[in-house]
């Protein structure tokens, strides 16, 4: 496995030595899981903090949801929720804040407010000037693949190849914040897990994870709660199965398992104490070879 250390401002994250967990926190009123629950100033530092203590390596806060079928809402909606909850958490906690955006407006808010690194589900395609953001703060960004937006991104979703399209999307994702003056060592990739694919789509990507290594860029995946999981594990008689449900989180925990086998250097999750479990196993296994 590719291994890299990501350096910036006061922080360093080893990536590939052992698995990093982002954990999320969605400022939202309707996000598919969690969805209000921490909608609230107190419940959202809370739940943060929780996460960090629970053994978050890095924190990712969004206040727009990006769930199939989703609007947006405006800059400063996504400001005025997002930024205050940084600006405490970044005084309490000692990891790195990211802010889950496509609007390089709220991105620089959330930066001045603490945030030290950018998560563009739109891979700069929405709103460019974030890779400007990026380079005059010298932050991280995750670059995400995503078929369309999320109004229609699940609207029968077609690849002719998979796996190479969305190699191909992701390169040219490079290449644009390369092009804007983003260091390659801050570049961190994400297939879109549930971003434009079917259930098969996306267990074909954590198959397959390996060949995204070609790119010379960390590897980030969020498959927790998703409906994929969500899929295999209903009955025929059930419509769906409650996200924040005990048996999607072991859903969960089982697709964290594959993705790090397969390639993945931070898994993106809600439940951070369960997923340190989890990649702590799996890393064992994965190093099994230093023990002998």
């Amino acid at each position: 496995m590719k291994v890299y250390n990501l350096v910036w401002d006061r922080y360093s994250l080893d990536l590939g030595k052992r698995t990093c967990i982002m954990g999320v926190l969605n400022v939202t009123p309707d996000s598919f899981s969690d969805g209000g629950k921490f909608f609230t100033f107190d419940d959202a530092v809370a739940q943060g903090y929780q996460l960090f203590k629970d053994g978050a390596d890095i924190l990712d806060i969004g206040g727009e949801s990006t769930r199939p079928f989703s609007d947006q809402v405006s800059e400063e909606e996504e400001i005025q929720r997002v930024v205050p909850i940084i600006e405490r958490l970044s005084k309490r906690i000692s990891i790195p804040i990211s802010i889950d955006t496509t609007k390089a407006v709220v991105a620089e808010q959330a930066i001045k407010a603490g945030a030290s690194m950018i998560n563009d589900v739109s891979s700069l395609r929405f709103d460019p000037k974030i890779a400007d953001v990026a380079v005059h703060y010298g932050v991280p960004v995750i670059l995400m693949h995503m078929l369309g937006n999320p109004k229609i991104m699940q609207v029968e979703p077609k690849y002719d190849d998979l796996i190479t399209e969305i190699k191909a999307f992701l390169e040219d994702a490079i290449d644009r914040a390369e092009n804007r003056g983003v260091s390659r060592s801050k570049i961190i990739i994400d297939p879109g897990i549930g971003f434009g694919k079917t259930f098969g789509h996306n267990l074909l990507l954590i198959q397959r994870l390996h060949e995204f290594n070609t790119l010379n860029a960390p590897i980030l995946i969020g498959t927790s709660r998703k409906a994929f999981i969500r899929n295999i594990l209903k009955n025929k008689t059930d419509k769906d199965i409650d996200p924040d449900s005990t048996i999607v989180e072991t859903g969960t925990q089982a697709s964290v398992a594959a993705a790090v086998l397969n390639g993945a250097h931070i898994v993106r999750v809600h439940d951070v104490a369960n997923t340190r479990v989890t990649v702590k196993i799996i890393d064992a296994v994965k190093n099994a070879h230093n023990l002998l």
